[in-house]
Parts: C-alpha cells; sequence; structure tokens
C-alpha cells in the first residue's frame, strides 16, 4: 500500500507543476488574495460553481476575469439585473421571416466558464434557469434541452451589505455551489501594490497558459490521490456534527443550528480536500486539507436557527467551534 501510495504522490508532483505557472500569472494582476485564489482553483478542479461574497471594489470580478484570461477557454459576462429575463441568459426561439421557421439562438450561458456578476439582482425565474444549468449541465429552450460543455462553471459575485433590489438566493441553489468564498479587504502594504500596478502606464495583462483539456485531465489525476478511511470518517464526522453537535460534545450548538448540512457537502469535502492536496502538489490527503477547505464548503450549507441571530451568532463563528471541537485522526 505505501509503494502505491509513493506512486501516486510522484505522479501528483509532476502533473501539478503547472499550477505554480498559473497562480504566478494570475499574480501579475491580482495583489495578495493567494487563499481566494487557490479556493477558486479549487472548485475548477473539482467541477464545482463557485459564490463569491464582499463589498464592491475587492477585484471579485477581476480575479475571475483574469483567471478566464489564463485558460485558453470561452469566457462569458452577466451582470444581472432586476428587469434580466431567462432569455437572457439561455437563448430563446426566434423566427425567422426569410425561411418562415423558428430558429434557436443561444443565449450567452453557452460557454466554459461563466461570470455571474450580482446574482443576486436576478429574479426567481432566471434563478431557476440557471440552476438547471448549474445542476444537469443543460439549456431548455422550447422543447429541446441542449447539453452544455463539459468544463461548465458558474462564478457569481454577490454583495453582502446592500440588499435593496436583491432576492435572495433560494437555498436550493446556493447548495449547487461548491464553495462560498468570503472576499476581504486587502493589508494596507497589497494596497499600496495595487496603488502602483493599477495607476500605471501600462496595465498588466495575463496570457492564456493552459488548456481545457489540461483542465479535465487534473480532474482525472485528483480522484486518483490517496484518501485514508481515517480522513473519509472526520468528514463524515464533520458534516454529522452539524446535524447532531450534541453526539459530538457540543450541546451548545444544537440551538444555533435549524439545519445541518446535506450529503452534498461530504461529497464536495472529500473532493475539495483532494483538489487542495493536489494543489500542494501531494499524492495523499491530510486532515489539514480538510480543515482548510471545509469552512469555505460547509459557510452556506450551515442554517442557522432565531437564536443564533439573537446572539449575534454567524456561521465562521459555528464552523470554528466544531472545527476545534470534532477530534482530528
Amino acid at each position: 500500500m505505501d509503494s502505491d501510495i509513493k506512486l501516486i504522490h510522484e505522479k501528483i508532483q509532476k502533473e501539478s507543476v503547472f499550477v505554480q505557472a498559473l497562480k504566478a500569472e494570475i499574480a501579475k494582476v491580482i495583489v495578495g488574495q493567494d487563499e481566494l485564489i487557490d479556493r477558486i482553483l479549487v472548485g475548477l478542479f473539482s467541477d464545482g460553481h463557485i459564490l463569491l461574497e464582499g463589498v464592491p471594489g475587492l477585484a471579485k470580478t477581476l480575479t475571475i476575469k483574469t483567471l478566464a484570461g489564463c485558460i485558453h477557454t470561452q469566457f462569458k459576462r452577466i451582470q444581472f439585473t432586476p428587469d434580466l429575463l431567462p432569455a437572457d441568459l439561455i437563448g430563446t426561439m426566434v423566427f425567422s421571416p426569410k425561411n418562415q421557421e423558428f430558429a434557436v439562438r443561444k443565449g450567452p450561458i453557452f460557454t466554459q466558464l461563466l461570470l455571474a456578476d450580482e446574482i443576486n439582482r436576478a429574479p426567481a425565474k432566471v434563478q431557476s434557469a440557471l440552476l438547471e444549468a448549474m445542476q444537469e449541465k443543460q439549456v431548455t429552450i422550447g422543447e429541446t434541452s441542449y447539453q452544455l460543455p463539459e468544463l461548465f462553471l458558474v462564478l457569481a459575485t454577490q454583495n453582502p451589505i446592500e440588499q435593496e433590489g436583491t432576492y435572495p438566493l433560494p437555498e436550493a441553489q446556493v447548495d449547487r455551489f461548491m464553495l462560498k468564498l468570503k472576499v476581504t479587504y486587502p493589508t494596507k502594504k497589497e494596497e499600496s501594490a495595487i496603488l502602483d500596478r493599477m495607476t500605471s502606464k501600462e496595465m498588466p495583462q495575463v496570457k492564456a497558459i493552459i488548456s481545457p483539456d489540461d483542465l479535465l485531465k487534473a480532474r482525472g489525476f485528483i480522484k486518483e490521490i490517496y484518501m485514508d478511511d481515517k480522513i473519509r470518517n472526520y468528514i463524515l464526522d464533520l458534516v454529522a456534527a452539524t446535524r447532531n453537535p450534541e453526539e459530538f460534545k457540543l450541546p451548545e450548538l444544537k440551538k444555533l443550528i435549524s439545519y445541518g448540512a446535506s450529503p452534498r457537502a461530504t461529497i464536495f469535502l472529500a473532493k475539495g480536500a483532494r483538489a487542495y492536496a493536489f494543489l500542494q502538489g501531494r499524492g495523499y490527503v491530510t486532515p489539514e486539507d480538510v480543515k482548510a477547505i471545509g469552512p469555505d464548503i460547509l459557510r452556506h450549507r450551515v442554517i442557522l436557527s432565531y437564536e443564533a441571530e439573537a446572539e449575534e451568532k454567524n456561521s465562521d463563528d459555528i464552523l470554528k467551534t466544531l472545527f476545534n471541537t470534532v477530534e482530528v485522526p
């Protein structure tokens, strides 16, 4: 067994070399935000949609556009607004007077990387159309369903402070996002570098250094990364602790959690931990991989109670207690 793990480790070390080159290319434009970029790459390598939350001006959109620029891939951006219609997203049937028949005009969702900017500004019908694309990787126009590319990823942004004119995302849709990432302010040193870079004569540019095939191959290698049964059980315990905290010596969390994480969280924790190990060039998963990626996968899946809101507790507070208490293998 040890020799098999060693072989996998050597293979992953070799196949993950391009990750550092990709991160270096992104760093030409984006200052700092290393953790954010790592987690976006985890989503990319795990075939998981990503929701970024942060106040305006923190380069959420720029980060995604920069990532797309580093990949030989189709990229489209949609600005979600309250008057957006499903047809604006997925396309519609258009009548051609010349041919006297209806033809399909495909919308911007037919791409590989889709940036859904300010996703919570669009109404329910648009979210419903997007949900089908996210879950089934297909779009229905008229009576026909059309497959989306194998590499199809939604990277969405939302603003947490301005709620006027927004529509809260349905829980079913939020659960489809593998990761919910909190984008934070830069440090003073980082902001100084941003100021220099963004006010210079020439704006920094990135070049495409990997292809969609490279990403799909990486996903295949990631599935081979070794995960010990102890790590597997640790993931199961973490998810179970969100549902029945009293069984894990956390009775104080019982009243703060209305609903725990779904089995989708368990699957994404395993996938995310493997992808995070791949970023580190390792052929095996450690508990630290699970702890690193865990809060971003569970943050939007733990539904808080009124008591939690009354005590001004958020999901990050609860997850910090949970990760500190659940026994690590």
